[in-house]
């Protein structure tokens, strides 16, 4: 059974910075490609950023140059780090997994969601 466990949400001002992490247990992990997704009250969830196994990246244009997504085979963890943090990128982010290993791959597994809270 596929685990995901988010950490590192918090309370942050407004140009700050946060590191989310996301520890993945159940499945082969680098051959998966991990996403960072986020879902604000009253919107739709929206994907933030996606690794695919081989390293290769994309993101949303509100976050490019902001944010950036890693990960750590050998840990079997994902990050997001964001910097300049901006009111709007307030929400819940959750980590998700695809059994597939590229970029454009459907999530079948999702974490419990952290939340991060940006005050102006």
């Amino acid at each position: 059974q596929v685990q995901l466990v988010e950490s590192g949400g918090g309370l942050v001002q407004a140009g700050g910075s946060l590191r989310l992490s996301c520890a993945a247990s159940g499945s082969i992990f680098a051959i998966n490609a991990m996403g960072w997704y986020r879902q604000a009250p009253g919107k739709q969830r929206e994907l933030v950023a996606i690794i695919s196994s081989g390293g290769r990246t994309n993101y949303a244009d509100s976050v490019k140059g902001r944010f950036t997504i890693s990960r750590d085979n050998a840990k079997n963890t994902v990050y997001l780090q964001m910097n300049s943090l901006k009111p709007e990128d307030t929400g819940t982010y959750y980590c998700a997994r695809s059994p597939l290993p590229h970029l454009i791959a459907p999530m079948s597994d999702w974490g419990q969601g952290t939340q991060v809270t940006v005050s102006s």
